[in-house]
């Protein structure tokens, strides 16, 4: 079955999705052969916005802080072993994002992760390890960022990226690391958002950075292209739900940065509900267009479908996996 083909997006809308994790009024999807054509102009769009949007830091507890404003929500400890980040973001953020940084202490970035390999996620990988940086990722994550990449839905390729923006070190299922005090556990989810995700769990702080398997109060994207599936971003919720406590502060990868258990059980409902109301409409024979018009996300659109990802073309994506 090919992919599912999104109604059109706005320019800004794009480079908003890519940029950052403000909510604005809902928009649409360029056409695959409109993302075709334009989409060298969408990248120079998505870069010149992450060039000139604000970072704001999210000081959270035991020297864990998010950064937001360069593509997905970056999360920094700091401390005398030097910085990790769990996240990029953009690289023509480097001036904003190296200030922000630096404004949490003084101490070399001395460690990234990635949680998967998308653009807004790992753009920044090159200048990082430049900076000192040594790059940490799931074996997926290293396949996608060293080759061409193509992604179906935005109807795009994306290039190898530099020899220093690949991770030097990789792991396939669990990994940790002892730095500034703090036990940090990485786990692999499995096939979800894509095939690469890992979640981020800082144990002392009791902190999880969940990366796109959570999206905070949007409908999130899948990438079907590489991995990803509504079965497999439930999944992820469960596991993450299973991780969690009611006082665990959880970053998502999109939207509001600072969230808990209660917000992601809420996102994990949501996706169930749709996924089922789909899978119905598909079981009765519905084609992809008809189960959009059948408007399965209603009772979830006011909340969830106000920003990128809008309603209709959430429902193409879970229709592709059920």
């Amino acid at each position: 079955m090919g992919s599912p083909k999104p109604p059109s997006l706005s320019r800004r809308g794009f480079c908003l999705c890519c940029v950052g994790g403000t909510f604005t009024a809902a928009t649409v999807w360029l056409t695959p052969r409109q993302a075709f054509a334009e989409a060298r102009g969408l990248v120079s769009l998505i870069k010149d916005s992450a060039a000139t949007s604000p970072i704001t830091t999210h000081k959270l507890r035991n020297n864990v802080s998010i950064l937001e404003g360069s593509g997905g929500n970056i999360a920094v400890l700091t401390g005398p072993d030097g910085k990790l980040l769990v996240d990029a973001g953009i690289g023509v953020s480097r001036p904003r994002l190296s200030k922000a940084i630096a404004e949490l202490g003084s101490e070399p970035v001395a460690h990234l992760i990635n949680t998967h390999w998308h653009f807004d996620h790992a753009d920044g990988n090159e200048w990082l390890h430049s900076a000192g940086a040594q790059i940490i990722a799931h074996e997926n994550t290293r396949k996608h960022l060293s080759g061409i990449q193509r992604v179906e839905d935005w109807d795009y390729n994306f290039l190898a990226s530099p020899a220093g923006a690949i991770p030097a070190e990789v792991f396939a299922g669990v990994h940790s690391l002892k730095l500034n005090g703090a036990s940090i556990a990485l786990k692999y989810y499995g096939p979800a958002h894509t095939d690469g995700d890992v979640s981020v769990t800082f144990t002392e702080a009791n902190i999880l950075h969940a990366g796109d398997t959570y999206w905070n109060g949007i409908y999130p994207f899948i990438d079907y292209s590489t991995g990803g599936s509504i079965d497999g971003m439930i999944s992820a919720s469960d596991v993450n739900l299973a991780a969690s406590k009611s006082d665990t502060i959880i970053i998502p990868g999109h939207g509001k940065p600072v969230s808990n258990k209660a917000e992601l059980q809420e996102f994990r409902d949501m996706l169930v509900a749709i996924r089922d109301n789909v899978g119905n409409l598909k079981k009765q024979g519905k084609t992809r267009d008809e189960a959009v018009a059948a408007k399965p996300t209603a009772a979830f659109d006011a909340k969830w479908g106000q920003f990128v990802i809008d309603p209709g073309f959430f429902t193409r994506l879970v229709y592709e996996g059920v």
